[in-house]
């Protein structure tokens, strides 16, 4: 699959292909957390064929104001900042936008949290391992902030799961974690992480609960 495009018919078939990978974990005491929104249905399918609990690491970029795609930094559910300095200087940002930016993330997340997980809160990680998950690594930066926050809840161990990546990116996060697993790894100067899949759509917050709801009513019924 290196170097290849087109790899993955969908998400969930992208997380079919990881879980193959994962088997190891199969029944442990590991948990699967999903970035939302596109990392929850990857996650969704490795955690239903691994017999895992699955949960939500609500982790969002600070995008740029004239490019939504964009980003220089992210925001975790627990609070944690990651900020691209070297792009905050190239691009001219003041002190200022940035301050606003990581406020309106801030409360993205905030929002997102409420919206997804009601009163429910994240698992305890600590001294557990964690099967971190997105759709994809571009530039990483939103995957470097969740695992700095799992990091500061103690997490035990930290898996990073993810079915396409950008072989840079890649090789950064590798080097926090202790383990990656990416079977798309692309190299060159221009990386999509839509380019790995057949189909490819935006996730909606709506998905996103029903996913949940779908995978929690299978667990329950199981």
């Amino acid at each position: 699959m290196r170097n290849r495009g087109r790899v993955f018919r969908d998400r969930a078939q992208a997380g079919t292909v990881l879980a193959g990978m994962l088997g190891e974990f199969r029944g442990a005491d590991t948990l699967v957390l999903a970035i939302p929104a596109g990392g929850v249905p990857v996650a969704a399918e490795i955690a239903k064929q691994l017999s895992l609990p699955l949960d939500l690491a609500v982790v969002s970029k600070i995008t740029l104001p004239w490019n939504t795609e964009s980003g220089y930094g992210a925001v975790a559910f627990d609070g944690t900042v990651r900020l691209n300095q070297e792009l905050i200087v190239a691009l001219g940002l003041s002190p200022e936008l940035v301050q606003e930016g990581i406020a309106r993330t801030q409360e993205k997340v905030a929002r997102r949290v409420r919206q997804l997980c009601g009163d429910h809160r994240l698992p305890d990680p600590s001294r557990r391992t964690v099967i971190l998950v997105d759709d994809g690594l571009a530039s990483g930066f939103t995957m470097h902030t969740a695992v700095d926050a799992l990091y500061r809840l103690a997490a035990g161990k930290i898996i990073v799961a993810v079915p396409t990546g950008h072989a840079e990116a890649v090789a950064r996060v590798a080097a926090t974690v202790d383990a990656l697993y990416c079977p798309n790894i692309r190299q060159g100067m221009s990386f999509a992480v839509a380019d790995a899949y057949e189909q490819w759509t935006d996730v909606s917050e709506a998905m996103v609960a029903g996913i949940l709801r779908s995978f929690s009513s299978t667990r329950h019924t199981a």
